[in-house]
């Protein structure tokens, strides 16, 4: 397997509150056949019925709302941008459920959670810089 991720889908409990919530974020999305499309960098993100996505996994649908075991990540390129972006999110209508501050790793971060559930986390690190087209690059960790 390449080691690199294509699509990220995220299970969702009403179609149109997703997408527009990620709309209020500025993003623009397509729909086709009851599923939104976003083009996020060289990776697509994308919405789709919850039930429908667990039935195509062949899983349970399961809670909504509840921890997952996943959390996205979107790094900025300033603290000023964390605390801008977090704003913006509860107003469209994100749960912050970690303020922004410097976490014991000793970067700027907080999170929110979008009307689903889903976890991302806002982040200004300094060791991950960002391209002009926002791509990340891992430093090297010094380790095998």
């Amino acid at each position: 397997m390449e080691q690199r991720i294509t699509l990220i889908t995220l299970g969702v409990t009403d179609l149109a509150r997703a997408r527009g919530f990620y709309e209020a974020l500025g993003w623009r999305g397509q729909e086709v056949e009851e599923t939104v499309f976003f083009q996020a960098g060289g990776l697509g993100v994308v919405l789709w019925g919850r039930e429908k996505l667990a039935a195509d996994a062949g899983l349970a649908p399961g809670t909504p709302g509840g921890f997952g075991g996943i959390a996205l990540a979107h790094n900025v390129r300033s603290d000023a941008e964390v605390d801008a972006l977090l704003a913006a999110a509860e107003r469209a209508g994100a749960t912050v459920t970690k303020p922004a501050a410097v976490n014991p790793i000793g970067f700027y971060s907080g999170v929110f959670t979008d009307p689903d559930g889903h976890a991302w986390e806002v982040a200004h690190n300094p060791g991950f810089p960002l391209a002009a087209d926002g791509s990340v690059t891992l430093p090297d960790f010094g380790g095998a």
